[in-house]
């Protein structure tokens, strides 16, 4: 079997430390993997509590994965309440598989938690995701108009350029791999969604009546 690719980081890298053999990554690890056409592809996540999971990707083409758009904006936007964010700080949604790792206790109600608690903030991330891919394709003398005229824009003409600029590397870092090669970054350890505090139960008041 044919040993895959690696692809060096388009941007910033997270810098690593090492204890032995072992290389412990600051942050979570994300790997996406440029399967052959129509496959069913997966990005594969190694968060820094040793837990990995594979997100289910949909089928694979030589189009910039809708996974790494959304990677390469919010990293670009420094967003630590977005999808890539939550999924740092704990949250599994449903098109993620445990591959390996032991969860931590009550992970499950953790995320549900998390999600029922940031969902205004993860769709926001999507439509933010969604804008800034659309942006991309608009030539750059034109984007100020763009960024005047759209009416959802939640981000300044300054992140607007930062944004498209770091997904034009990230479609030029992907259209470089071959089938089989992989583009792993490191998402800052810093850079992750609260844990919602959990409500405890009341105390009951008053006397107790006796029997």
């Amino acid at each position: 079997m044919r040993s895959m690719l690696r692809q060096r980081r388009f941007g910033r890298v997270n810098r690593l430390n090492r204890a032995g053999d072992a290389v412990i990554v600051e942050g979570m690890r994300v790997t996406f993997i440029r399967f052959a056409d129509h496959v069913r592809a997966y990005v594969r996540i190694e968060r820094d509590d040793g837990v990995v999971y594979r997100m289910d990707a949909g089928p694979a083409g030589p189009e910039t994965p809708h996974d790494l758009v959304h990677y390469t904006v919010e990293d670009a936007l420094g967003l630590a309440d977005g999808i890539w964010g939550a999924i740092a700080g704990g949250v599994v949604f449903r098109s993620m598989h445990h591959e390996s790792g032991r969860r931590p206790p009550h992970a499950g109600e953790r995320s549900a938690d998390m999600i029922r608690e940031h969902r205004d903030r993860l769709q926001r991330a999507e439509l933010i995701g969604g804008l800034c891919e659309r942006a991309a394709a608009v030539p750059e003398a034109q984007l100020p108009r763009f960024h005047a005229v759209e009416p959802f824009m939640p981000v300044t003409i300054e992140q607007l350029r930062s944004a498209v600029a770091a997904l034009h590397r990230a479609q030029s870092a992907w259209s470089a791999l071959d089938v089989g090669g992989e583009l792993t970054l490191d998402w800052p350890g810093h850079r992750r969604l609260e844990t919602p505090a959990r409500r405890q139960p009341r105390e009951r008041t008053g006397t107790r009546r006796g029997r």
